[in-house]
């Protein structure tokens, strides 16, 4: 990596999840909606909350809480809806993603991303752009292109497709 790339910045929308700090990639983000209830479909992942109209369209809601194998989302006042295009191969989906809250738009250069940790062999950690540290705190930067499979995107824009339909 050259020194320009190291010194290069990016910016990172960052989020609460239960105590944690994740941040995305800002060119990911399309934008942030105030928490809706979603429309529940039947026989889907756990994980998926349902489906919401965004200007006509159907975007499917995915709890990122349950995602990564925490505790249900609790709806509060701070709770919101993340809308992010998530690219795998040559296929794009719109999701959104439930969080806790949002907290700030930081930058951050490449030279203040540490890899992400590698803890054994059962525990994967692909999605993990790496950690960044800001105020003495860990943030735990997301690849959202990474966090779901080509299987997981093809049942949500199944899901959609559906929801549309009807």
């Amino acid at each position: 990596m050259s020194e320009a790339e190291k010194s290069a910045t990016t910016q990172y929308l960052s989020f609460m999840l239960g105590e944690e700090i994740f941040a995305l990639d800002i060119s990911k983000v399309r934008e942030v909606l105030d928490y809706k209830s979603p429309t529940k479909v039947p026989q889907t992942p756990a994980y998926m909350k349902g489906v919401i109209n965004l200007r006509g369209g159907v975007v499917p809601v995915i709890d990122m809480r349950l995602k990564f194998g925490m505790s249900q989302t609790e709806q509060t006042v701070n709770t919101c809806i993340i809308i992010v295009e998530v690219t795998i191969g040559s296929e794009s989906a719109v999701l959104g993603a439930l969080a806790d809250s949002v907290r700030e738009v930081f930058d951050l250069s490449h030279d203040q991303i540490e890899p992400a940790p590698r803890i054994g062999t059962r525990l994967k950690t692909e999605f993990l752009r790496g950690m960044g540290k800001k105020d003495d705190q860990f943030i735990l930067i997301l690849d959202i292109d990474k966090v779901f499979t080509e299987q997981e995107i093809a049942l949500v824009q199944g899901v959609s497709e559906r929801a549309e339909e009807a």
